[in-house]
């Protein structure tokens, strides 16, 4: 089944009572028995809910897994994942990456004695000399956020089998539509759904897929006896979402492509940063590993001071100033006071993050218009 076909219809099937095509929301908090333990599948709805069971199994199919775990945010999400270790692990991550899931490795999980070793990975030979007999977990992010370095997942993978210990990718800006780390060996896809999959800016969720059956069953118990599950409104706006993410997609990776040139040609940019550049120096890798280079953009301007930033921030009007991504409308942000406000400046300044870097998610409008705001910001 291509990918298109399979996002419109994978894990769902019409509602057997009624015949409904789309999954009903099933808004009910508990479910009756005929004696105990005598249900139709159905006990509690932290535990199951059929409009949860559904973005599941298409969450694991469209990411070529076996299982799909939800969860109410992307960092709910993570929290989970982090929850499979135990004090004296160690985790090796990608040292640029979401502000969110620094803050809460570094703040949260470092307290209860896990130890974090942040390390620049685009040189996936480098992972080897940051493991030790105390690694559990590599985490990943590619394309990484805010400065779309590209990791290769498949070299990584092969480091993380021979030596026992899991990979994790945070899947979040490429979407299943662009890549499926769990095809280039990886044990754990991360996604904040909030972003590409739920597409529309309306939804906070988080998703986990695995192949792997006891990993599945570690994460469903965590699932249930932390309780951060998503309501079915939500699960429901996610299941929309995916059905149309292919074509979002197609036109997100179009006008990506569009302003990413007009800015590189701009005489008041500076860098810009952007995977599908011949010249970016893991291009090659996002070739391999990826279907198309994403809507993600990031860039300085020739005069980089902080001012000449916020004349852009605050002067354009299709892109909206406002965190988040991957929704159909245009954003503009500021990650260093926004996104990864969380991270220390020295170590933002260390990943080429400097305070006036400017990250734009490109929707889906006609990219002629938000060409034309971008020239009337930057002057």
């Amino acid at each position: 089944m291509k990918l298109g076909t399979k996002l419109i219809h994978a894990g769902v099937e019409p509602d057997p009572s009624t015949g409904a095509i789309m999954t009903p929301i099933f808004q009910t908090s508990t479910y009756v028995q005929a004696a105990p333990g005598d249900h139709k599948g159905y006990e509690y709805a932290r535990t199951q809910n059929p409009t949860r069971h559904a973005l599941q199994n298409a969450l694991a199919a469209i990411e070529n897994g076996k299982h799909g775990i939800c969860f109410g945010s992307g960092l709910a999400a993570t929290d989970a994942i982090m929850k499979l270790l135990s004090p004296g692990d160690e985790v090796v991550a990608s040292s640029d990456l979401y502000g969110g899931t620094f803050r809460i490795f570094t703040k949260v999980f470092a307290k209860y004695g896990i130890k974090f070793h942040f390390a620049d990975l685009q040189d996936a030979s480098g992972l080897r000399g940051h493991l030790n007999a105390a690694t559990k977990l590599i985490w990943l992010e590619t394309p990484t956020n805010p400065m779309l370095n590209i990791i290769d997942i498949a070299a990584c993978a092969a480091i993380a089998k021979e030596k026992g210990i899991l990979l994790a990718v945070d899947n979040t800006f490429a979407s299943p539509y662009l890549q499926n780390p769990l095809d280039l060996g990886a044990d754990i896809v991360v996604h904040s759904a909030t972003k590409y999959l739920g597409g529309h800016s309306d939804v906070v969720h988080g998703a986990v897929i695995v192949k792997d059956d006891e990993l599945a069953q570690q994460l469903a118990f965590i699932q249930n006896s932390c309780g951060a599950v998503p309501g079915p409104q939500d699960c429901f706006l996610v299941l929309r979402g995916i059905k149309t993410l292919h074509v979002r997609m197609q036109r997100h990776c179009e006008n990506g492509e569009a302003v990413a040139r007009f800015l590189r040609d701009h005489p008041k940019v500076g860098k810009v940063y952007w995977c599908g550049f011949e010249d970016h120096p893991n291009h090659g890798i996002a070739q391999k590993q990826m279907r198309g280079f994403g809507g993600m953009i990031s860039f300085t301007l020739k005069d980089d001071s902080m001012d000449a930033a916020l004349k852009v921030l605050s002067g354009t009007h299709l892109f909206s100033l406002a965190e988040s991504l991957g929704g159909v409308e245009s954003l503009i942000g500021h990650p260093a006071s926004m996104t990864h406000a969380s991270i220390p400046r020295e170590e933002r300044l260390k990943n080429g993050l400097t305070d006036s870097l400017i990250r734009l998610s490109v929707g889906i409008e006609d990219v002629s218009d938000l060409i034309e705001d971008l020239k009337k910001a930057i002057g």
